[in-house]
């Protein structure tokens, strides 16, 4: 499904770096390319080898050298869309990309729209829906096990692990097809056996998929994580030691984080949402109050909770009130803060039975390597992965997971109609639902507005 225009876009960030690419993929994509490359040899950029980096300079609209760059094409329709492609490396400067984007519009190529690259890709079979998904996941990735299931999806291992159902269930459809044109011929008891185990096989492999769905959502969105505890425990400064960076403000003024605050993290190679809450505690001011609402309203949608308790400071009946409560709501990990203070005791004895506990200093940052180690060793017992899963075989998104359910639900129903002896013809009609179903989640049957929503979270370049 060629298109007769050519597209072009800045691919890369648009903020100073050192690199920034130029990409073209259409028709004329050489030809405008050529319009704003000069090669340091003379010759034209599709007389020399496709796939080969050539040298040369970046030329304005007026055919003024602007940057010395590196040049690439590849025809189609061995190009990541299938079509004749070329791309121009510059030095990451937003000017010159802007003034080079200017020469490619100026010779022909249009503008792309966000994710047209890669939705040209698929039109053209390059890659199917679900490897499409996986190149968004992979450029929104949050965490080192997100980036690798989406590196496994866009290299086709969920796409490989529904050929199989949709290749078993290809054979029983042809089977029942082959029933109805030969009614004289009835399905002797072996095979109507067979016929069942195949798609029972088949009920078990999309059941085993369903199950990925809550670890897909994790590593797509991270496993909400609040931290909690008394005014001035040290949460904010807690977060800001687990993000990198000053995300709240920190005082030694009790009640300065009256709202909650988010940061994402990384925590042994999971995304984690953290939420920096108000202390918890009595009072009489009303908007301390509604701060301590929302602080209690994010626990009760949490993963995984810490709960800090400053070490330099007695344990309160307020600390292990907040403590149970946590552990009633969700997995939760105790939490001794300021642990570089003079002062500071933690109190082993303080704990219920079998809380995990880190004693840790935000300022110092001593202890923070065995809290990540114990959130990440929570969160993989929360959302454990099947024994035999390979990065990329799990269902990352709700399209995914309500199309695969669809399939799944058509799949028992078949068996249970062949099982109860229902006619041939009535089987054959879930058998299509399934396989309908399944070409919706690799796009073999997919509608134009599903795609359109699709492409619409991807990035302009890509």
């Amino acid at each position: 499904m060629y298109q007769t225009d050519t597209i072009a876009a800045i691919s890369t960030a648009p903020s100073p770096a050192a690199i920034g690419i130029l990409r073209l993929s259409g028709p004329q994509a050489v030809s405008a390319a050529q319009a704003a490359f000069s090669a340091a040899d003379g010759r034209p950029l599709g007389a020399h080898p496709p796939r080969t980096l050539v040298l040369g300079a970046l030329l304005d609209r007026e055919g003024a050298v602007i940057d010395q760059v590196l040049a690439v094409w590849s025809p189609a329709p061995n190009s990541y869309t299938g079509e004749e492609t070329a791309e121009l490396h510059c030095h990451g400067a937003p000017t010159v990309l802007s003034l080079g984007l200017e020469t490619l519009l100026a010779h022909g190529a249009r503008q792309a729209r966000a994710g047209e690259f890669t939705r040209r890709a698929f039109l053209n079979g390059k890659l199917d829906l679900l490897q499409a998904e996986a190149v968004a996941d992979l450029l929104d990735a949050a965490s080192r096990e997100g980036a690798r299931h989406a590196a496994g999806a866009l290299g086709g291992a969920l796409s490989r692990r529904l050929e199989g159902v949709y290749s078993a269930l290809t054979d029983v459809m042809a089977h029942f097809h082959a029933v109805l044109d030969y009614p004289d011929e009835d399905i002797d008891p072996f095979r109507l056996e067979e016929l069942a185990a195949a798609l029972e096989g088949q009920e078990r492999e999309l059941d085993a998929l369903l199950a990925t769905c809550r670890r897909g959502a994790v590593l797509r969105r991270g496993l909400t994580c609040p931290i909690v505890g008394r005014p001035n425990a040290g949460k904010s400064s807690l977060l800001n030691a687990l993000a990198g960076y000053d995300r709240s403000i920190v005082t030694d003024v009790p009640g300065t984080t009256r709202d909650t605050v988010e940061a994402e993290a990384e925590l042994g190679g999971l995304p984690f949402r953290l939420i920096d809450t108000a202390g918890v505690r009595d009072s009489d001011d009303p908007v301390e109050r509604l701060g301590v609402e929302r602080s209690r309203a994010a626990m009760e949608g949490a993963d995984l909770i810490f709960v800090v308790w400053d070490a330099s400071a007695p344990v309160t009946a307020e600390d292990r009130e907040l403590l149970e409560g946590a552990l009633a709501m969700a997995p939760a990990v105790l939490v001794w803060s300021k642990c570089d203070l003079p002062a500071a005791r933690p109190e082993p004895g303080a704990l219920p039975e079998g809380v995990r506990a880190v004693a840790l200093s935000a300022r110092t940052g001593a202890g923070l390597e065995e809290l990540e180690r114990a959130a990440a060793e929570l969160a993989r017992a929360l959302f454990p992965a099947a024994r035999e899963e390979r990065y990329g075989e799990l269902l990352a998104n709700r399209r995914q997971e309500e199309a695969a359910r669809r399939a799944r639900e058509s799949v028992g129903r078949a068996r249970a109609a062949l099982l109860d002896g229902v006619t041939p013809d009535a089987l054959l009609t879930d058998v299509e639902q399934a396989l309908a179903a399944l070409g919706e989640l690799t796009g073999r049957s997919v509608s134009e507005d599903v795609t359109d929503r699709i492409f619409q979270r991807f990035c302009v370049g890509k």
